[in-house]
């Protein structure tokens, strides 16, 4: 039965939307024919007031639920035929009919068969329409970003009430509305072409265009008055901003606050520089140096040397590391911040209002806050992980023995980079990896290098491995793995578990004030680096959706200039060419999109590919290994992507960074002189690559000729 009535219906809308065209309709909602034809409209509705409105509003409704063009020159000719009180009552209710009409065909007609063919993708959207739908709504009708057909079309899939939805979108629409109606009565006093220059159909041309400004406007502030209105603002403010945490983001935060004069506080409860000092980039990179300095000289004969030794003792390895923290502290120091005009306060930062942080029992006024709280070491909840005693990327740098055999659990860039470190050290080490292959983010080929060398250098990788629980019996690690359906068990004498960070958004107010989050556990944050809360911002790992020292300092910009200056100018964060790299040897860097990231987006590209050991410098160091891998639009030199593998990758990708950043293509790398012999000419290389199988063959077979020729 309901099948039938869906096909009845469905016929029915198709028969009017055939008349609608076999009737060459649209013709007749032009402005010319309106123009053409209004002496006689006016006179029309002079003498039949109510059948005018009523053949009007018929129509309107029609045009409008049958989601045909025609909307907004009707509600145009409403201004010309009825004036602006007439024509809005009559437009605004034949608008909100029409598209209530439009909303309950598409809902009777798609809503069942989409939720049931794509309710995964749809229970995001199901679970903001059940929270907020009506602001949601109302803000598209405010500020019309998709076309209202659209919209009618849309939400009539989603589980809005048919009530709600028709009083949100009669109030709405309704300044549009007026707007529209408005110019129109403007348009129906052009006589001339003089006409157009009238000062009364200036006006309303301009307010057509400043509308969507001062919508915009409106629905920000009634969405922060919406959030903020059960908090009393305080009259007068201690500090422009408060920064909670002082690592990349939280450092790069205050800098920018003090550096514009605002009066800023910066709160940290551990130690000035974050993890990115302490415990990430600095410690890392500094243990990875000393590791291929040792692996070099295992190398001794690759260079010509008969023999070489080394000989070290691993904890001064590690207390060389923190000679490095030390070196590089007073950069993030709270006296060289202190001397740039922010006040550093060491201690626990407890939010308490919108506009307000606790700080050691101290409460501070404020008109911003920016969370740059960072992130913490992911422990997955395997069976017995909390009766023993691990280590992670935090406590590592405590370590003073190198363990004759480690366990590694995680196979990202972190488990990577200290898996091998650790192996060229002299310790067995096996890493252990859930998914079917290391640094999976990136292509198969490119991650495949990274595991040859590992394998070549006796690290025994284990991917597509489960881990399911952990014990320690007389000193020994347990690992208990599952392996395609099959137990595997790995012993160790320590076990690192390196599955990358969480977000630490837990202890300091968020979940009072009901600051929203997401699935990934990040603070959510729109555009702006703000988060549900207009006065809370967020950068750095906390908000994602990078965890690198470079975008945390990247968005930090963002984030506090628009908590400083928003209410004057916002700015837009720009993700659109963030690079990173893995600093394993070879090392893996990446910026912009690849193969993987392709396909799933559905982009074309091509890809054109640069052998790192034809390279005369890779060559005369012995690192002749490795690739350059740029993916460009097809038959077009403009860089979609690359990546490299190799000696010094996180410094080479720089040069696809700033091309990338400022639209150039491989044709500007290729005509760019660089120095010999270099590991940067593999970029000249790889442009040239693409040259050579873009050349014009056509072209090329005339010139050939014309050599001919010239031969006599």
């Amino acid at each position: 039965m309901i099948r039938r009535s869906k096909l009845a219906v469905l016929g029915l809308v198709a028969i009017l939307v055939a008349l609608f065209f076999v009737f060459d309709v649209p013709q007749h909602l032009t402005l010319d024919t309106f123009k053409s034809r209004q002496h006689d409209i006016d006179v029309f509705y002079r003498a039949n007031p109510w059948l005018t409105v009523c053949m009007y509003f018929g129509i309107y409704v029609a045009v409008t639920a049958l989601s045909l063009p025609g909307a907004a020159l009707m509600t145009l000719a409403g201004g010309a035929i009825f004036g602006v009180l007439t024509g809005t009552v009559v437009v605004s209710f034949a608008s909100t009919i029409g598209a209530t009409l439009a909303f309950l065909v598409s809902r009777f007609l798609l809503r069942d068969w989409v939720q049931g063919r794509f309710g995964k993708n749809f229970a995001a959207v199901n679970e903001g329409i059940d929270k907020d739908g009506p602001f949601y709504l109302f803000t598209l009708r405010l500020v019309p970003i998709f076309p209202f057909f659209v919209i009618n079309l849309l939400m009539g899939l989603t589980p809005i009430r048919t009530l709600v939805y028709y009083l949100v979108s009669q109030l709405g629409m309704l300044p549009a509305t007026v707007v529209y109606v408005n110019a129109g009565t403007q348009l129906a006093k052009i006589e001339s072409v003089s006409g157009i220059l009238s000062p009364g159909l200036l006006a309303s041309f301009a307010l057509l265009g400043v509308f969507p400004l001062v919508a915009k406007k409106s629905v920000d502030y009634l969405r922060s008055h919406k959030v903020l209105r059960r908090h009393q603002k305080p009259r007068n403010f201690d500090r422009n901003l408060v920064v909670i945490g002082a690592g990349s983001a939280g450092l790069v935060s205050a800098y920018i606050a003090a550096a514009v004069k605002a009066r800023v506080t910066l709160v940290e409860k551990h130690r000035m520089g974050g993890d990115c000092l302490h415990t990430g980039c600095v410690p890392s990179k500094a243990l990875i140096r000393a590791a291929k300095f040792v692996h070099q000289v295992r190398r001794a004969r690759d260079y010509g040397m008969k023999r070489a030794s080394v000989d070290f003792d691993f904890a001064e390895v590690m207390d060389r590391v923190q000679r490095i923290i030390r070196t590089i502290e007073p950069h993030d120091s709270v006296e060289r911040y202190t001397q740039l005009g922010v006040e550093c306060i060491r201690g626990q930062a407890r939010i308490t209002s919108p506009y307000s942080v606790d700080i050691n029992g101290k409460t501070l006024t404020t008109r911003s806050i920016i969370v740059a709280a960072g992130a913490q070491p992911l422990i997955p909840p395997i069976d017995g992980l909390g009766d023993i005693e691990f280590w992670t990327s935090d406590n590592l740098w405590q370590m003073r023995t190198l363990p004759e055999r480690l366990l590694v659990l995680g196979g990202g860039p972190i488990g990577c980079e200290l898996t091998q470190a650790f192996a060229r050290l002299g310790s067995t080490v096996t890493q252990v990896e859930m998914l079917p292959r290391l640094l999976a983010r990136e292509d198969p080929e490119i991650s495949s290098m990274v595991q040859q060398r590992f394998a070549e250098e006796g690290v025994d990788v284990h991917v597509d491995t489960t881990a399911g629980s952990v014990r320690r019996e007389h000193g020994v690690v347990h690992l208990e793995c599952e392996h395609q359906g099959k137990p595997v068990t790995f012993e160790g004498d320590e076990l690192l578990v390196a599955l990358g960070r969480r977000a630490q958004v837990a202890g300091y107010g968020l979940e009072e004030l009901g600051v929203n989050l997401t699935p990934a556990g990040t603070i959510e944050v729109d555009h702006y680096m703000r988060s549900s809360v207009p006065t809370i911002f967020a950068c750095g790992d906390v908000a994602g959706p990078y965890q690198f020292t470079h975008t945390a300092a990247h968005q930090a910009w963002y984030a506090s200039v628009n908590a400083l200056f928003g209410g004057l100018k916002k700015f837009k964060v720009d993700y659109s060419v963030v690079p990173w790299a893995t600093f394993t040897d070879p090392e893996v860097a990446r910026v912009g999109l690849n193969e993987i990231e392709a396909k799933d987006k559905g982009v074309a590209y091509e890809v054109t590919r640069y052998d790192i050991k034809e390279l005369d410098r890779a060559i005369t160091d012995d690192e002749a290994h490795g690739l350059v891998k740029v993916l460009t639009v097809p038959g077009k030199d403009k860089i979609l992507g690359a990546a490299i593998v190799g000696e010094h990758a996180g410094d080479l990708i720089a040069e696809y960074v700033a091309a990338m950043r400022h639209k150039l293509g491989l044709n500007k790398i290729l005509g760019t002189i660089h120095i010999y012999p270099t590991l940067a000419e593999a970029n000249k290389y790889a442009a040239g690559e693409w040259k050579r199988t873009h050349a014009p063959q056509g072209v090329l077979r005339w010139v050939q000729r014309f050599h001919r020729w010239r031969l006599g």
